[in-house]
């Protein structure tokens, strides 16, 4: 019987393999990893893979995932990537650790933590050059003040992010910077920070290449556990597996058709303008797949089709020497902005390879 279209296959082995090869790696100079699980909505079996392979953390930017997975009977240390001020108390019921930039939430964390007496643990981020969430170097004295200050509420860690929004990658100044941060922090305050978080999959570099790692601890990996690659130029990391993921659609037409549209040409359905090449007569492949499930841009055909197009619900090929028929399956590599889509997607089935090898593990 065939599969549901169309369908993502997860190969839970490999995501075991890439947490525990990258849980050694880093481990040699003292760094523990917090696994990042947003990209596949806190997917239980999947957080399973990665707690099997050595993940000490599992973080989430949403705290409807943390219920989900502790709901599936998940136990480790959760993290909230991300704290809205309208969630602070489910922040509190289900995450152990929050990243923090602001007073105002952490006071509605203190409120909530206090009402149940129950101690809430933060990681202070702040700002080295990325411009995402993060307090100001010269702010943090001020703000760790302030913090301290609240009930119910630890301070277990400083943290930063690069490489999301600007691009800015980590390096032995940033990470330096980070470090002295930390020392004087604690040198001010007279407490001693467990967690020094230096970034994410964009620090496989500098990793690498900075004998002093500094105060540098954690990092929050997701792109490498999952895809097995580091995100400054999407390379693949050695000895993990990059096909963990693959997307599967149905051929739902094929048909030699002309290559160039005909009549007066106007916007698509998407306020664009097509400019599209002549390539005369041509097998023309429509996959079940569309721009409401995943961009074009982050998908690689395992067949070695071209795209042409997408529409809300369609992907065009060029079928060329394929000759694939209707009913037929075509395979790709999704980047981590089309893994992101596909697991977001209701209409992609989720397909789990060695699921019962990994739960009787």
């Amino acid at each position: 019987m065939k599969s549901f279209m169309p369908r993502i296959e997860i190969t839970l082995s490999q995501i075991q393999d890439n947490a525990r090869v990258l849980t050694e790696l880093y481990g040699k100079k003292g760094i523990s990893l917090m696994g990042v699980t947003k990209a596949v909505l806190g997917e239980p079996s999947i957080v399973r893979a990665m707690i099997e392979g050595g993940v000490k953390f599992i973080a989430d930017s949403r705290i409807e995932n943390i219920q989900k997975m502790k709901d599936a009977g998940i136990t480790t240390q959760f993290v909230l990537l991300r704290t809205p001020l309208s969630h602070a108390e489910s922040v509190v019921k289900y995450a152990d650790i929050s990243l923090n930039t602001e007073i105002e939430t952490l006071k509605k964390l203190s409120y909530y933590a206090t009402m149940n007496s129950k101690i809430h643990q933060v990681i202070i981020m702040v700002e080295l050059g990325d411009l995402r969430e993060g307090v100001l170097p010269c702010d943090l004295s001020q703000f760790v003040r302030k913090t301290l200050s609240l009930h119910y509420i630890k301070i277990v860690g400083i943290g930063c992010n690069l490489a999301c929004y600007g691009g800015v990658k980590p390096d032995t100044r940033n990470m330096q910077k980070l470090s002295e941060l930390v020392d004087s922090i604690e040198k001010e305050f007279h407490i001693d920070l467990e967690i020094i978080s230096g970034g994410n999959s964009a620090n496989y570099e500098w990793y690498k290449s900075d004998q002093d790692i500094g105060r540098i601890n954690s990092l929050r990996l997701g792109e490498s556990i999952l895809l097995g690659c580091e995100t400054q130029n999407r390379e693949a990391i050695p000895d993990l597996h990059t096909h963990a993921f693959q997307l599967i659609a149905e051929v739902i037409e094929s048909k030699k058709k002309p290559s160039l549209p005909s009549g007066e040409i106007c916007q698509d359905a998407f306020g664009n303008t097509p400019t599209i090449q002549d390539r005369g007569i041509h097998q023309r492949v429509i996959i079940a797949l569309g721009r409401q499930d995943i961009q074009l841009s982050s998908l690689k055909s395992k067949n070695k089709l071209e795209m042409l197009g997408s529409s809300s619900d369609h992907i065009i090929l060029d079928g060329k020497n394929n000759n694939l028929q209707v009913g037929d399956e075509v395979t790709f590599d999704m980047n981590y902005c089309g893994l992101l889509a596909a697991m977001t997607s209701p209409f992609i089935r989720k397909k789990f390879v060695n699921l019962n090898e990994l739960a009787a593990a």
